[in-house]
């Protein structure tokens, strides 16, 4: 009789339960499910603007640069900026949206891409970021790091040694530091170097360990995050093709009139890959030998950036990596298309 009893005040509990949890149901709403954006990285010269480009044709997506230094105006060939024509047949944010002698941060970048993304959302288009700047892109994914304010103090101390040691020196420091955070930079960007170096200085951690605003997970999209690669002999071919294809453009012309609009005075856009080569090109005497030594710097410079693109979003869980030359764009781009669906 008592284990009849017993059953039957379990079978009462658990009913109990059940009406509650349904009321809860019915007065809770269910959370609202997060957007989705599509993210398309991947090493210098693999070809991920005009697999994006076909991708957004193919679903009514609009293109979002996940780029450092397409935003700025005048700088065009060497930052490989989609062409005019390319602009009209899908829309493109982020490209020209400043003076070559702003500075433009990885704050400044967060909130445009984030209000470029809710624009593109509002008129039910789909938004496709697109860009090779591992750290940029882990910024709009997570939100900016979350390091401490500038120190004047600090700050001046270390842009005086990096005056009287040089970008690499203290790129040398850094890396023996935080070997982490340095791979996604390139040693002659002060900037970060100097930033870096600063926040180590104040906190006594590495950068790489302090936590991004947004915590360890993505809270405000759900981003579709894809990283396209091919065999590394066949992207330093590529790399090698495609600075061949801006020397024929007139990167270096570009480049002289950038320096006009006063390219030197942006410590990020002057040491960018590419630029910081034909700038030490141009101060030469321009012989036959200066030039064939700066297209092999520069080659270089490009080979060594896609080794570090590779370091950095091997860490980075969310990407999902597509070998786009053993399967082609169509098969990857129907991956990417049924992910989005499902």
């Amino acid at each position: 009789m008592s284990g009849s009893s017993l059953g039957a005040s379990e079978v009462g509990q658990t009913l109990y339960h059940l009406v509650v949890e349904a009321q809860k149901e019915a007065v809770e709403p269910p959370p609202k499910s997060r957007q989705k954006v599509i993210v398309i990285s991947g090493p210098t010269a693999c070809g991920k603007s005009d697999f994006a480009l076909m991708l957004a044709k193919q679903m009514g997506g609009e293109i979002i640069a996940g780029d450092s230094m397409q935003v700025y105006r005048g700088l065009d060939i060497g930052t490989a900026k989609a062409s005019m024509e390319e602009r009209l047949q899908v829309p493109h944010h982020l490209i020209d949206i400043c003076d070559i002698t702003q500075q433009f941060s990885v704050v400044e970048f967060y909130e445009a891409a984030t209000k470029a993304i809710e624009a593109v959302l509002e008129h039910k288009a789909i938004p496709i970021v697109v860009g090779g700047s591992g750290f940029y892109l882990r910024a709009l994914i997570y939100g900016p790091p979350a390091g401490p304010p500038p120190d004047p103090v600090v700050r001046a101390m270390i842009e005086a040694q990096m005056i009287e040691e040089g970008p690499e020196a203290m790129y040398e420091k850094l890396r023996g530091l935080d070997p982490e955070y340095s791979e996604g930079i390139t040693p002659r960007d002060r900037h970060k170097i100097v930033r870096a170096l600063e926040i180590i200085q104040m906190t006594g951690q590495k950068v790489s360990s302090i936590p991004w605003k947004a915590g360890c997970h993505p809270e405000k999209y759900d981003f579709r995050c894809w990283f396209l690669t091919r065999p590394k002999e066949i992207l330093y071919r590529r790399v090698e093709q495609r600075c061949e294809r801006m020397m024929e453009a007139g990167f270096l012309q570009e480049v002289e009139r950038a320096v006009e609009l006063g390219l030197k005075q942006n410590s990020a856009a002057s040491q960018a890959i590419g630029y910081r080569q034909a700038l030490e090109f141009l101060a030469t005497s321009r012989t036959a030998e200066d030039l064939e030594q700066f297209m092999s710097k520069f080659m270089q410079a490009s080979r060594n950036y896609v080794k570090r693109q590779f370091t950095w979003f091997r860490r980075e869980p969310l990407y999902r990596w597509l070998d786009v030359d053993a399967l082609d764009y169509e098969n990857a781009m129907e991956l990417v298309i049924r992910d989005y669906e499902r």
